[in-house]
Parts: C-alpha cells; structure tokens; sequence
C-alpha cells in the first residue's frame, strides 16, 4: 500500500512539474503523514501512556515481570523505583520503566473489574 502511495506521489509530482503545479506533490506528503500518524504514532502513543497508568497503579504486594524477565512481588514503592522480592529474603532494585504487571495479576484485575 504504501508502495502505491508513493508511486502516486511521485506520478502526482512529475504531472505537476509539467503543468507547473507543485502542490500535488505536498498534498501527497501530508497525506502520508497523516496515514502514518493515524496507523502507527497514535497507537504507539496510546499503549505507553497505558502502560504508565498500569506502572502508577502497581502497589505493595503485587505480583510483577522485569523487563529482564525475573518474577518478583512488589515489596516497597519509591518516586522512580521498586523493591522487589524475587526469593524468600532476596529483594532487588528495579526502575520503574522495567517493570510490568504480571500476566495471571492483570487477568484476574480485568476480571474483578468487569464483575463490578
């Protein structure tokens, strides 16, 4: 598709150049640009700024994965970091940007929500 869009591009700017009009040529590129907003920036916005609000809402207690793919429960919240227990009395520290809900919590999260 994008092939296709680009071939126009380039067809819409040589007719253009041989009738003298170089605003097709920037009409198709802001085209572009909005079909690459809408297909791949916006989602890609979306699902980080969903990913936060699921990092804010980690509390004591909760059951994580790291990025590194370690196992842990959540022993202590700080402004940009955790402290999670990966073993019995063998606690790390992990930035906050590293840490994702673990997938069996966010499960049953969802469908304690979806009860209410």
């Amino acid at each position: 598709m994008l092939n296709f869009i680009l071939l126009q591009a380039q067809a819409a700017a040589g007719a253009g150049q041989q009738q003298g009009s170089p605003w097709s040529f920037w009409i198709m590129m802001i085209v572009i640009f909005v079909i690459f907003y809408f297909f791949m920036i916006r989602p890609q916005q979306k699902k980080q700024k969903e990913l936060q609000k699921q990092r804010d809402a980690l509390t004591k207690g909760d059951k994580v994965i790291t990025a590194g793919g370690i196992y842990g429960t959540i022993k202590e919240v700080k402004e940009t970091t955790f402290l999670i227990e990966i073993s019995k009395e063998v606690v790390i520290k992990i930035d906050k940007a590293s840490v994702f809900v673990a997938a069996e919590d966010a499960q049953q999260a969802q469908a304690t929500n979806e009860q209410k």
